[in-house]
């Protein structure tokens, strides 16, 4: 198109012949072919425009003005380009209603193609049913898809079993203070079902308190469950069940001694055969305190050096289930949550009316400051005491007595303050946390909430 804007010399040819020149073609303006032929033609090696060149008044520019827009230029405008094939087709036609909705599943999963989604989602604009369906359809993917853990909820257990004993109360019910136990069993036993022999067979170190040091042992995922056969065996044996060691001696009725026992006869390490025993162990335990009745709760059970009536060694021994379930959970890399609520708290109680004999056996044995120069408190009178405040899920608060085991804790004979997370308390008396580090908060003794802290670790045992 030949407008305003287009600056070229001709020769004074309309070039329809082929010979024609125009002089910006080329390097100087020349056509190689035609040599220097026409008017606007230059010699070889010689610039139209070069310095000391005459300049034609009547002679173009060469660098072009600023173009202007068609609409500005006064001239009419082009008539509009024929469009050829560059004119997408026209819309197919609208897919039937079955196989929109028949696609309702694909487009919830995002799996249609970019027309499929299209007409799904004009389709949901105008009918009502399939814009419910798409909907439910889009919450239950948003179900599968949760970024969360899949793990269930701790107290999903025990709230499933409380709805469904309203519903159904139980002829032979479990009792209140073995409930703990068998929570805690159960979700060990989920943990492991799945575990194949790499993960049986991985590296854990069990980790304790003893004068003061932490101490550890290195065994294997099936070691800890011997290891808690062994333990849950002492419980058994007192109730009249198998003692999973059988003819097998120990040096001494102690938890370590009985569990290096079995280690030994298993040929160290165990193998996953070991969860069946556990397993069926844990289920007779727990289906003999039921038919035995709340009667049997203060039944002493002797753990070697202390003994404990049998409602708190089934604390004990949820305690200690829990806790060595974190360590499998740790060693495979898997997460694994407290306790529900209500079962933390027992536990938690258990090991706050233990600390005030844990206190004087610390100070039997010179680990703890002596009580000789303070008054002396007798049975059932309050005395100088420590309040410990548990924060978070199962807390609570107790008050420790500071002088006598048999003494009674008094807020009018507080001396310190200590505040803990009740997950923390907890990992502090499985001797999993150093005493020095436990504390959030302290106020008041210093000594005292010392001898506290590590009463607490001196819980802990393997």
């Amino acid at each position: 198109m030949n407008g305003p804007d287009r600056f070229e010399a001709y020769d004074g040819h309309d070039g329809e012949d082929g010979h024609g020149d125009r002089a910006e073609d080329g390097p100087g303006g020349t056509d190689p072919g035609n040599g220097a032929a026409g008017t606007g033609a230059t010699a070889p090696g010689q610039r139209a425009d070069g310095p000391g060149d005459e300049q034609d008044p009547a002679r173009q520019p060469r660098i072009p003005l600023p173009r202007a827009s068609v609409e500005d230029g006064g001239q009419p405008l082009p008539a509009p380009a024929d469009p050829g094939g560059d004119v997408p087709p026209p819309p197919g036609p609208v897919p039937a209603h079955a196989v929109l909705k028949s696609l309702l599943g694909a487009w919830a999963l995002a799996a249609c193609s970019a027309e499929e989604a299209t007409a799904v989602e004009e389709h949901l604009g105008t009918c009502g049913g399939c814009a419910d369906e798409a909907r439910r359809l889009r919450e239950a993917v948003g179900l599968l898809q949760r970024p969360d853990s899949l793990d269930l909820d701790p107290g999903l257990r025990t709230r499933v079993l409380e709805t469904c004993l309203e519903r159904r109360p139980p002829r032979i019910p479990v009792p209140d203070w073995a409930a703990a136990y068998d929570a805690e069993t159960a979700r060990l036993d989920a943990l492991l079902q799945d575990f194949g022999d790499a993960e049986w067979h991985a590296p854990v170190r069990l980790r304790w308190f003893r004068s003061d040091e932490s101490t550890s042992r290195r065994t294997t995922v099936a070691g800890v469950i011997a290891h808690l056969l062994t333990v849950d065996g002492m419980v058994a044996a007192a109730l009249g069940l198998d003692d999973p060691l059988g003819e097998v001696p120990a040096q001494d009725p102690t938890p370590s001694a009985r569990t290096e026992a079995y280690w030994r006869a298993s040929h160290f390490p165990p193998t996953r055969a070991v969860r069946g025993p556990w397993r069926e162990q844990s289920h007779n335990l727990v289906r003999t305190v039921s038919f035995t009745g709340g009667g049997t709760g203060r039944m002493p059970i002797s753990y070697g050096e202390f003994e404990l009536p049998l409602h708190d060694a089934m604390l004990d021994r949820a305690f200690e289930c829990w806790v060595h379930a974190e360590d499998i959970a740790d060693a495979v890399d898997y997460p694994y949550d407290p306790p529900s609520p209500r079962h933390l708290h027992r536990m938690i109680d258990l090991a706050a009316r233990m600390l005030p004999t844990a206190l004087a056996q610390r100070r039997r044995t010179g680990l703890a400051a002596p009580a000789a120069h303070r008054h002396l408190v007798a049975a059932g009178e309050p005395g100088r005491s420590l309040r410990l405040e548990i924060e978070g899920s199962g807390g609570g608060e107790w008050l420790i007595p500071l002088d006598s085991p048999a003494a009674k804790g008094s807020a009018e004979h507080e001396v310190a303050h200590v505040a803990l997370d009740g997950v923390e308390f907890c990992r502090l008396a499985a001797g999993h946390v150093p005493p020095q580090e436990a504390a959030a908060g302290q106020v008041g003794d210093r000594e005292a909430i010392r001898d506290v802290l590590f009463a607490a670790a001196s819980l802990s045992r393997m």
